[in-house]
């Protein structure tokens, strides 16, 4: 008998050794060779991070965002103002009740020292003189004069206190991007506006997939009379204008706020989740695997979930990109009308209605442009993912290498 001769193992590259790739790593190659898609999941990504840091990322580290200044209302960008930080009196800070996680990322920690804008300082003797702050013209008003021992909080030599107010009482502060009507710094809230477009496009993409994913396996499963009456309900939604909608279903709540506008922008994009569900649903419904859980009795909510659902994975994150864009387009239109988010929330589409408001100053060009360059730059960013994963889970593209 001939002795048996051991096969050789493949030489790397070939087809053998390509065939044992699971399929995911092939969606991952072409879509890392597509560059504008990397580029949009790179800018996603950092304002995600922006997102979930939060008043920790702020220019001055406080919620001004929300709190401003009368003196440096809408200021060119780069303005630098000097401040003056005083200790809080005890009856202007807040108990620990309001204290919590939630409420410090969402708000804020609350600062423990008032901050005053000047225009200058000198001292005098066991005092400091402060000159009033005008920016545009000399504003009317006399100069103040503070004890230092009252600003430092102790007494001591008067070398020393002056030394302790330049160096923990007096602080400059640029505004990178210039100020809004309010004198809040319009960089802080540019930052902190990605919470609520990243925020109502995860909410109205999950709100859509949950509910379109439901209406779409009933209807394409099931078929005959529950398909029709399911596909009319469809036809009839996908017939009313999206921020008509919006509006009806903000205006039917009775209520405006920044989940209201959650929940009605999510419960307009369910169609088309739904409508792609429903033909996926149709042409594999007959398919072989789908006979034979039937045969092994399979329950129907266990079929269409663990066997039917993963496999249209692909169209429905592409589908869910798109759906994050239009979350955000529609919130930002749903804002500048004033049915969405309510001041002083820093809402993009809010900011660009402030600043549409004073398109006849000087102030109105940066503080509408601003607003609107974030909104597109960001519905852009996930455009560009969308058609990089369209490509990617499409298995004609070539893969590179």
């Amino acid at each position: 008998m001939a002795p048996a001769v051991s096969a050789a193992p493949p030489a790397p590259g070939t087809s053998a050794q390509a065939a044992a790739r699971p399929p995911g790593y092939y969606v991952r190659q072409r879509l890392w060779q597509n560059r504008p898609a990397v580029a949009g999941l790179a800018f996603i990504a950092l304002c995600t991070l922006v997102a979930l840091l939060g008043y920790w990322v702020l220019p001055d580290n406080s919620p001004n965002a929300n709190h401003g200044f009368v003196q440096v209302q809408k200021e060119a960008p780069g303005l630098r103002v000097l401040l003056l930080r005083q200790p809080l009196p005890d009856s202007a800070r807040t108990g620990p009740a309001a204290d919590n996680l939630f409420t410090i990322w969402l708000r804020g920690r609350e600062p423990a020292v008032q901050e005053t804008p000047i225009g200058g300082y000198q001292f005098a003797g066991d005092s400091i003189i402060l000159k009033p702050l005008g920016v545009h013209s000399a504003e009317a008003g006399r100069p103040r004069r503070l004890a230092l021992a009252a600003v430092v909080g102790r007494p001591g030599p008067r070398a020393e206190l002056q030394q302790l107010m330049v160096q923990s009482h007096l602080t400059t502060r640029r505004y990178w991007l210039g100020t809004d009507k309010a004198g809040r710094d319009e960089l802080s809230r540019l930052l902190l506006g990605t919470r609520i477009s990243l925020g109502i496009g995860l909410v109205a993409v999950l709100i859509s997939l949950v509910l379109g994913m439901t209406v779409g396996a009933v209807a394409g499963f099931f078929g005959g009379w529950v398909d029709s009456v399911l596909l009319g309900l469809m036809t009839v939604v996908w017939s009313i204008p999206g921020i008509m909608l919006v509006i009806a279903i903000s205006l039917a709540l009775d209520s405006k706020g920044v989940w209201v506008s959650f929940v009605a922008v999510g419960l307009t994009m369910w169609v088309d989740v739904a409508r792609v569900v429903r033909g996926q649903m149709l042409s594999l419904r007959a398919a072989t695997f789908v006979e034979a859980g039937r045969v092994l009795g399979l329950p129907t909510p266990r079929l269409i979930a663990r066997h039917l659902l993963p496999n249209m994975r692909g169209p429905l994150i592409v589908l869910a990109t798109s759906n994050f864009a239009a979350a955000i387009l529609l919130e930002a239109g749903l804002s500048f009308l004033g049915l969405g988010v309510q001041p002083p929330a820093p809402s993009w589409g809010l900011m660009v209605k402030e600043g549409y408001d004073l398109l006849g100053t000087t102030a109105g060009l940066w503080l509408t442009l601003l607003p609107g360059a974030a909104i597109s730059l960001l519905v852009l960013s996930f455009n560009l993912l969308g058609n990089g994963l369209r490509d990617a889970y499409d298995p004609k593209t070539p893969v590179a290498g």
